[in-house]
């Protein structure tokens, strides 16, 4: 005999209870396949925009701080190195480039950075997605996100009021305050979108970072070069160096030699190790949390099945009586509460995407790390596991009444 008809049959005598259950169930579940999914886009695009970054070299102190506000463009006041290992970099054999990054004013709330034009095309990996590199003074790149039309005219302001703000959200009148007045750059060029906090950066040549708080250009002669060979008399410091090495034993060489003499040296994989660490731990918790919740929800519905299946005895009894074998009416009550925590558990994955996806929004929003909604291998066996777990739960108030003898019932 086929169960179904009395499947539906309970599921619209249940009415809201059919509505509620699942439900409950898919929040409770949402929030572990939330949490999972996050973690895991986290480590992803924070390696990623950590890619470009062979060789950080820095003035002694904390390396996650330089690793945060040099990859990741998070503002704090760095100590400047001496200009001159930027010559001694690029006549050394074992680097195969290395660039400058000057960060500290903004524009619009918009960091903006110094650097080389060789590194604002990532060593000749990236071409503009519209206009061009820049080639002077006074001329900047902006990244994808910079809601900044090519040929405007931007003047920066000093970084305290990049602090306060969100990146396009400057406040004009803190702006004003703190601008750099007769220093302008004209946008020539956008680049592809990298999906990295530097999408909402502004590129500019180091020279003109130097110039605008009175260190020079850090050259001698041409006063429109730009990039190495720095010769000038005196070559300003810089809070960061990104080296790319030639192999990667020389990439060790040079962060061991660089470990000394008042500069630090590391590999971005060393601080993203400790960070993740860290949020590895934090996930466990919460996961575990999760875990004991999805158990308490699963336990208190099937306590709920349990007395509903106790409120509807005597129609099954009168099946009993009917003809229907106890085995009917096992799978009968059975599949009625396997459908409801199953559908809960399905509806929790798609809750739980959905809440990924828009908390990845918010933090892309925050720093720029684009967070791709990806759900995996852990998050589908988890959802496929708490649906076993969900069926053998539901087996409970099926054998209550399966057991339960008819002519009691009816009595």
């Amino acid at each position: 005999m086929n169960p179904w008809p009395v499947v539906i049959a309970d599921l619209r005598a249940l009415r809201w209870v059919a509505w509620a259950t699942p439900l409950v169930v898919a929040i409770a579940v949402a929030v572990g396949i939330a949490i999972s999914a996050q973690e895991t886009a986290l480590r992803h695009a924070s390696t990623h925009a950590a890619d470009d970054f062979d060789l950080l070299i820095g003035a002694p102190g904390s390396h996650t701080q330089l690793a945060l506000t040099t990859i990741y463009l998070q503002p704090d006041a760095i100590p400047l190195i001496d200009g001159a290992i930027l010559n001694a970099l690029a006549g050394d054999e074992r680097v195969a480039a290395a660039a400058p990054i000057a960060f500290g004013d903004s524009v619009r709330g918009y960091p903006l950075v110094g650097t080389t034009v060789a590194f604002a095309g990532r060593w000749g990996r990236l071409a503009p997605s519209e206009g061009r590199l820049f080639a002077r003074e006074g001329e900047a790149v902006v990244g994808a996100d910079v809601r900044l039309k090519l040929g405007e005219a931007i003047v920066p302001s000093h970084g305290v009021a990049a602090s306060r703000a969100r990146a396009g959200t400057g406040n004009e009148g803190e702006e004003a305050q703190h601008r750099h007045e007769g220093v302008t750059y004209t946008v020539v060029g956008r680049l592809p979108r990298l999906g990295s906090p530097w999408d909402q950066a502004i590129l500019i040549p180091i020279e003109s970072v130097w110039e605008t708080h009175g260190f020079g250009n850090g050259h001698a002669s041409d006063k429109a070069a730009l990039g190495p060979p720095f010769d000038g008399p005196k070559v300003p410091g810089v809070p960061a160096i990104v080296v790319k090495p030639r192999t990667v034993a020389d990439a060790y060489a040079l962060r061991s030699q660089y470990r000394q003499k008042g500069t630090v040296a590391f590999f971005p994989a060393e601080v993203l190790i400790g960070l993740y660490r860290a949020l590895g731990d934090v996930r466990d918790v919460l996961v575990v949390g999760t875990v004991l919740n999805d158990l308490l929800i699963f336990a208190t519905t099937t306590m709920l099945l349990l007395a509903l299946a106790g409120l509807r005895r005597k129609r099954y009894a009168v099946l009993r009586a009917l003809g229907a074998s106890r085995s009917y009416i096992l799978l009968s009550v059975w599949l009625g509460g396997a459908f409801l925590l199953g559908i809960g558990c399905l509806g929790g994955l798609v809750l739980g995407g959905l809440a990924a996806w828009g908390v990845g929004r918010l933090v892309e929003q925050r720093t720029g790390l684009a967070l791709p909604l990806e759900l995996g291998p852990t998050e589908w066996l988890g959802v496929l596991g708490l649906i076993v777990v969900g069926s053998l739960l539901a087996l409970l108030p099926a054998l209550a009444s399966f057991r339960r003898p008819v002519g009691d019932t009816l009595r």
